[in-house]
């Protein structure tokens, strides 16, 4: 019994120094081609981006954080190249405790990144792609619009701006119901505060009710739960 309770404090004593638990978020990967330059891992807090951890790169594209997390929330992965531009510098992804691969290159940096190991990140890409569908259809009718020959044409017009908003609306009434039919996902609390905020607020109060007690518990859940709160406040003045 002495030996197992030994070898226990020793297992313990190793996890300790390795500076891991069950919240900690680790993100590693490798940026093709980067010989040199700062990585920094992001977030925001309030309405600020904050700077978590760098780490400046010198011939070798491999990266490697680890930080402590409260709950599932956005992140960010940036990328300072010393050129003066700050365009396509910036990975968002859906970060959670556990181990998560990046993986990209130098001068494509936030084109197709390969994510994995999150959960969320990989329920945010599946909504994204749909999304993704309503926004092109929207660009194009924005396009025809722009034509000269359009222009001059007032039932063309008014047909491409009946097409364009009956788009917009079946984009957000998509956006409503993936939240609806991922409460269980942390991606459903922030869908309802990034993407439709301004809905009806018994479709928020909805999604807010029906959440798991894990996702409800955690940041955008608790930021959702309070920002019903407000709003329903502000409709009683």
């Amino acid at each position: 019994m002495k030996k197992i309770f030994i070898t226990g404090l020793i297992a313990a004593f190793i996890a300790s120094c390795a500076g891991t638990n069950e919240n900690t978020m680790t993100v590693s990967g490798k940026v093709k081609g980067l010989k040199k330059g700062t990585l920094y891992l992001q977030h925001i807090v309030d309405t600020s981006l904050i700077n978590i951890d760098s780490l400046i790169v010198k011939g070798d594209g491999n990266f490697s954080f680890a930080t402590e997390i409260e709950s599932p929330e956005i992140f960010y992965l940036y990328l300072d190249k010393k050129d003066n531009n700050d365009i396509n510098d910036r990975i968002m992804f859906f970060g959670e405790p556990g181990e998560i691969t990046i993986n990209t290159a130098w001068n494509t940096f936030d084109l197709n990144p390969i994510i994995k190991g999150s959960e969320s990140h990989d329920k945010l890409t599946e909504y994204q792609k749909v999304m993704s569908r309503f926004n092109t259809q929207n660009l194009q009718y924005i396009k025809t619009s722009l034509d000269p020959k359009a222009q001059n044409n007032q039932a063309l017009m008014d047909s491409l701006q009946e097409l364009s908003d009956k788009n917009v609306k079946r984009g957000y009434l998509f956006a409503l119901n993936f939240a609806m039919n991922n409460t269980d996902s942390y991606i459903a609390p922030y869908i309802a505060l990034k993407e439709v905020s301004d809905a009806n607020i018994k479709y928020l109060d909805s999604i807010n009710n029906t959440l798991s007690p894990e996702v409800a518990n955690s940041k955008y859940g608790k930021e959702l739960k309070q920002f019903i709160s407000d709003q329903k406040s502000n409709q009683e003045k």
